[in-house]
């Protein structure tokens, strides 16, 4: 049985961080837990660390986990108005907490466009001995993922955004949130406290996320097949095998784009699939 109950792990996002790191544009909460060689978590967008809390349980007895939150996200601190919140300062952001932690021999795991990050911010550095990609960016963008950016462009995303995260019935909505988890329940309970109370609850947090998909460019998904040849550490693919969002067929070709590889499917998951079947 491991050390640390789900409880336990849940409740590490529930109190202040173990410290927070001056990363040039606010500051990184960091909570580190379990014991054993050094890995670096990196969350995607609009969650932060507490995405790990059920993974946390099955890991920290085999490996020290070092989890960040993004400026904008979870307890993390920033200036809604002034803080230059944007993804290559979340790029910037990685290099930094791993110069600040002075993690010289680390694996780094990355879901959703914390993968992408992770991968912009780490290939070919060399104190990063393998990644981990769970339900990330592809070298391509599906439909899904076109249409939520041509959404957010429009006149008044923002507001409509914040009331829908609030809203529980909508955000089970298949063009919402309702595809994120093969069981829709998941959405309820520590998922909304987490992530969607404090975006519906805090208008400095929802303009923080908003600002940082205001980034978003394609060619952050386009430069990804010429990082991949980069890439010359083992490289692990997790992925749900009902990612509406990130395709796992898609994902299967993948491997081959890199140097060493390999992809384990996680049946009855969807994109968060690290959180749907943790085990």
């Amino acid at each position: 049985m491991s050390t640390l109950t789900p409880a336990a792990a849940s409740d590490l996002f529930r109190r202040e961080p173990d410290r927070f790191l001056d990363v040039g544009a606010g500051e990184a909460a960091y909570r580190k837990v379990g014991t054993g060689p050094d890995v670096l978590f990196v969350h995607g967008w609009p969650v932060s660390g507490a995405t790990w809390r059920l993974l946390l349980p099955h890991l920290a007895d085999h490996v020290t986990c070092h989890v960040i939150d993004f400026p904008s996200a979870g307890a993390s601190r920033f200036d809604a108005e002034r803080t230059e919140l944007s993804l290559d300062r979340h790029i910037e952001t990685v290099r930094r907490v791993v110069d600040l932690l002075e993690l010289d021999d680390v694996a780094v795991v990355g879901h959703d466009s914390g993968g992408m990050i992770a991968r912009h911010a780490l290939t070919g550095d060399p104190r990063v001995r393998a990644m981990g990609l769970v339900d990330t960016e592809q070298e391509r963008l599906g439909w899904r993922f076109k249409l939520f950016l041509a959404s957010s462009r429009a006149p008044g995303f923002g507001k409509i955004f914040g009331s829908i995260v609030d809203r529980r019935r909508i955000r089970r909505n298949q063009f919402v949130l309702g595809k994120a988890f093969t069981d829709p329940d998941l959405l309820d309970g520590e998922f909304d406290e987490f992530f969607l109370q404090p975006l519906a609850d805090d208008p400095d947090r929802l303009r923080g996320a908003l600002r940082v998909l205001g980034t978003f460019d394609t060619r952050y998904v386009e430069e990804l097949a010429a990082l991949h040849r980069r890439i010359d550490v083992p490289v692990k693919l997790v992925w749900g095998e009902d990612d509406a969002f990130f395709p796992v067929g898609w994902a299967r070709e993948m491997v081959g784009s890199f140097r060493d590889a390999s992809l384990t499917v996680v049946p009855d998951a969807g994109l968060f699939s690290h959180a749907e079947r943790p085990a």
